[in-house]
């Protein structure tokens, strides 16, 4: 029993459409520029916070905003810059399995990677 011709043809479109696109590369160093800046701008913002502030709750916004944009924007930041090595890792790994626990150490080392950074910029 064959498919006619409309249903074969509606198949074909439709694996065409959703074959995955990646993004250009400029896009990526675009979004990882922008995370990079929010992320120090968040860290500027907290190191002229005064702790003496601390009493009135009126003073939390802007620091709690900080907060939240900063975590925001690093991870971000941690999943552009994990996500550029994962032919790598596709490609080193034996199966799924495997490249799951790579991309988790990827990751990791990733977040530790800002750590470093954040701490070399005080």
């Amino acid at each position: 029993m064959s498919m006619p011709e409309e249903v074969n043809g509606f198949e074909t479109l439709l694996r065409q459409a959703l074959v995955p696109v990646d993004p250009p590369q400029e896009l990526e160093q675009q979004l990882e520029d922008a995370f990079g800046s929010l992320v120090q701008a968040a860290a500027e913002e907290l190191e002229t916070w005064e702790l003496t502030a601390m009493r009135d709750p009126r003073n939390w916004v802007r620091p709690a905003g900080a907060v939240l944009v900063g975590s925001g924007a690093a991870f971000g930041l941690v999943l552009v810059r994990t996500r550029r090595r994962r032919h790598n890792r596709r490609a080193q790994s034996r199966n799924v399995f495997d490249l799951a626990g790579r991309t988790v150490r990827d990751l990791g080392s990733e977040v530790g990677r800002l750590a470093q950074e954040a701490a070399s910029r005080r």
